[in-house]
């Protein structure tokens, strides 16, 4: 019997049908299992929070009212600790004056007549041991006031002006006013210039200070409240429903700072709420039996589940019957299948998802690979073409009957799309932003010519990008809608990108083996941007009647140039540069020849630039990208570095004014410690006294005077830290004779005097040796440090 059932079993769960049967029932049954357990759940806890807010609520009324009771005690104590015959108490030598202490007792009598909840009120002198109070009176020593065990609290307060603990009252000691036993008491620390002179003690009564505590009894919940104090003492508790009020000490330990959780204890699960004073720090907690709390709750849980049950069952029922009817077609075809002498192991379906899985995936594969890597090859056919490594006609039109199978006979054009001024557009973004925006540039324009024109893009290097444009439907106008749709894709990339490109366009081949030729067209007709300006676009049509003039550039122009700058002459420069630009618009060269002598003219700046200061010029390099340029800006970049080479250079020959404030600073530093003047200093460099001054303010931007102090200084600022000299002697060395003087001038130009100077200066040196140390430590132990 056993044998037959597992047989049975066996073949069954080898049936794909019998396996989806059985998965679909126990997906339903864990579905409906997983409803009914969370509905209960989310039933639950909303309850829990719905149940829960008007305890939260009536724990914080009751809070509120406490510390507004507390609160009001306090500003009682301030008003006892403010009352003149208390600072009298406190402060006069004596303390027993019978018309002081009445008054201090009248206005305790007063106070705690006025007010429900005080009991009694004492002060305490903390330096004297007496204390005089409402009802005791005046006691001169703690050892004959009756109340007096709580005097430690003086070492409790700490930076608190404020306490409130529960303190046991011996018996004795409550006056006749209260039952001796337990006292809640507020503790004020009394500051007489900002001496702990004192402290007023306040005592609440309980009944009124926690009425508000007790809950109406109108429902049948098991519950209690607690209040609980920093030590984790009950101060007070409302028990109710055979509470043990025990478990709050279990219940208040729980980690974290949740005002809501449940709690268990003794198998008994509680709904705790819990609020935290901000005034006293005592913790209001409530509990709620759960299970006077969730009894309906769970009631209802039990009949979800009889539903869930009977639904279950309805469902595996239609389950089966579903099954049965819908994989008749599949039945069907496995029959056909076995018609055909296919291959189907152990009579199942598996091999149909296996079958159909392949052919999708291989077509999936098929087109997403087709699609990835024809316009890559289609770009690198181009790129290819226009660098020379496919040059034969009939290996372009081989590879273009390849690359190119969706596109028609329809004529083919050529347009090279450039950056214009590209060396500032590539100063102007990150070179890591370069192939992103060229990237955008092809999106666009391709987007843009998508509707009517079938495109592909490749990129050229640099400034250039490359575009294949062929008409989806015949047109006779195909040369202006071409002319139309690049002048739209340039206004938008520069409305999109920020930048301004030019376009130069090939005229239209009908045969794929003259790409070469329309390349190298519609690169000529780029190069007329050099005089139409930028964001042109340019057909090879309009340019290709062009036939310049017999005039021709002379280098005698250069010379001229050359000549200009070295002699300092920054009009001339500046003319001559604009009459090359004017001679170059005028006389109609070729884009590529007029780029070749500006190109010459350009080195032959920096060459000179070379010659007067060659560590900045060479750092630029030459004038590589001047064909993104128009030929204004290349003129005004010429005119901008020949003005600056000219002043420069005269500059250096007006330089001699220059040189005689140099033989007087000179002159300066080789007698720093002489009692010298500016008449000294004026003879020396063999000038009157007014125009030695009137050179040096123009050449230095300094007096003289101003000049010769600075380098006292800074030569007094070097011996402070190289020398261990006196600082009258250092004076002495740098033309002071009298100590204070120096010291004076010193402070005005270093905004510090010199011995504070030379501590400073030695505190750097010292801790820059240690850093030096440890590094070198570092490094002999084979770490490398960072610099």
């Amino acid at each position: 019997m056993v044998q037959s059932l597992k047989k049975w079993l066996a073949y069954t769960l080898t049936n794909t049908q019998t396996r989806l049967v059985l998965f679909l029932t126990v997906s339903v049954c864990i579905i409906i299992m997983g409803v009914s357990a969370t509905s209960y759940y989310t039933s639950k806890s909303v309850l829990q929070s719905e149940l829960s807010e008007p305890q939260h609520q009536m724990l914080q009324i009751s809070m509120n009212f406490i510390d507004d009771y507390i609160e009001k005690a306090d500003q009682i104590a301030v008003s006892v600790a403010l009352h003149s015959n208390v600072y009298t108490f406190l402060t006069a030598d004596n303390q027993n004056s019978y018309t002081n202490i009445s008054g201090i007792y009248e206005f305790f009598s007063t106070l705690i007549g006025n007010t429900s909840y005080i009991d009694s009120i004492y002060v305490y002198d903390t330096e004297r041991g007496s204390f005089v109070s409402m009802p005791q009176g005046y006691s001169s020593s703690k050892v004959t006031f009756p109340d007096s065990e709580w005097v430690g609290i003086a070492g409790e307060f700490g930076d608190k002006k404020m306490l409130v603990r529960k303190r046991s009252v011996p018996p004795g000691a409550s006056g006749g006013i209260r039952n001796a036993g337990s006292e809640l008491t507020l503790f004020r620390k009394v500051l007489i210039q900002g001496e702990f002179k004192g402290i007023v003690a306040i005592n609440l009564k309980e009944e009124e200070l926690f009425a508000r505590l007790h809950p109406p009894h109108r429902s049948e919940l098991e519950r209690a409240r607690f209040i609980v104090d920093l030590d984790g003492d009950i101060l007070y508790s409302v028990s109710g429903g055979g509470f043990d009020a025990t478990l709050v000490q279990d219940a208040v330990s729980q980690p974290g700072e949740e005002s809501l959780w449940d709690f268990r204890h003794n198998g008994v699960s509680y709904l705790v709420n819990r609020l935290v004073s901000p005034l006293t720090g005592w913790q209001y907690v409530s509990f709620v039996s759960q299970d006077s709390l969730l009894a309906r709750s769970k009631h209802v849980r039990d009949v979800v589940m009889s539903v869930s049950a009977a639904a279950l069952l309805l469902g595996v029922l239609t389950v089966v019957y579903i099954q049965s009817v819908a994989f008749r077609p599949v039945r069907r075809i496995q029959r056909l299948f076995r018609q055909s002498n296919r291959d189907i192991p152990n009579a199942d379906l598996l091999h149909l998802e296996r079958l159909t899985t392949e052919l999708l995936s291989d077509h999936a594969q098929l087109s997403q690979l087709i699609r990835q890597t024809m316009p890559e090859a289609s770009s690198k056919y181009l790129f290819d073409i226009y660098m020379g490594n496919v040059s034969s006609i009939r290996e372009m039109r081989e590879k273009w009957s390849s690359y190119f199978q969706d596109w028609t006979d329809e004529p083919l054009t050529f347009v090279v799309v450039s950056i214009d001024r590209y060396e500032a557009w590539a100063r102007r973004y990150p070179s890591a932003d370069h192939s992103l925006l060229k990237f955008a540039i092809a999106n666009v324009t391709a987007e843009l010519f998508s509707p009517e024109w079938r495109t592909v893009c490749a990129d050229f290097g640099k400034d250039k990008l490359a575009l294949l444009l062929q008409r989806k439907r015949a047109s006779e106008r195909r040369e202006e809608a071409c002319r139309e749709a690049c002048r739209h894709a340039a206004e938008v990339v520069h409305r999109m990108l920020g930048f301004s490109v030019s376009m130069g366009v090939s005229a239209a081949h009908a045969d794929a083996g003259k790409l070469k030729q329309a390349m190298l067209e519609a690169d000529n007709a780029l190069g007329y941007r050099l005089f139409r300006g930028y964001e042109s676009v340019i057909l090879f049509a309009d340019v290709s009647d062009h036939e310049p003039s017999a005039a021709t550039m002379k280098d005698q122009w250069l010379d001229d140039l050359a000549g200009a700058i070295e002699a300092g002459d920054e009009a001339r420069s500046v003319a001559i540069v604009e009459r090359m630009a004017e001679e170059l618009r005028t006389a109609a060269y070729y884009p590529s020849d007029a780029l070749k002598l500006l190109k010459s003219s350009g080195e032959r700046l920096r060459r000179i630039g070379l010659r007067e200061d060659a560590e900045d010029w060479a750092e630029e390099g030459p004038f590589e990208e001047l064909h993104t340029l128009s030929l204004d800006d290349i003129a005004s970049l010429f005119a901008s570095k020949a003005a600056e080479l000219s002043e420069r250079y005269r500059s250096l020959m007006e330089s001699k004014d220059f040189v005689l404030c140099l033989g007087m600073v000179e002159f300066m530093k080789r007698h720093l410690g002489e009692p010298i003047g500016i008449q000294e200093i004026a003879d020396a460099a063999g000038v009157s006294v007014s125009l030695a001054s009137q050179l040096f303010k123009q050449e230095m931007d300094e007096t003289i005077y101003g000049y010769f102090t600075k380098l006292r200084m800074d030569r007094a600022g070097e011996l402070l830290v190289e020398t261990e000299d006196k600082i009258s002697d250092i004076a002495l060395k740098v033309g002071y004779q009298h100590e204070n003087s120096f010291i004076r001038v010193f402070r005005k130009y270093k905004n510090i005097t010199p011995g504070k100077y030379r501590e400073m200066m030695k505190f750097r040196s010292e801790a820059a040796n240690v850093e030096l140390r440890g590094r070198d430590e570092l490094e002999s132990k084979g770490n490398r440090v960072a610099p």
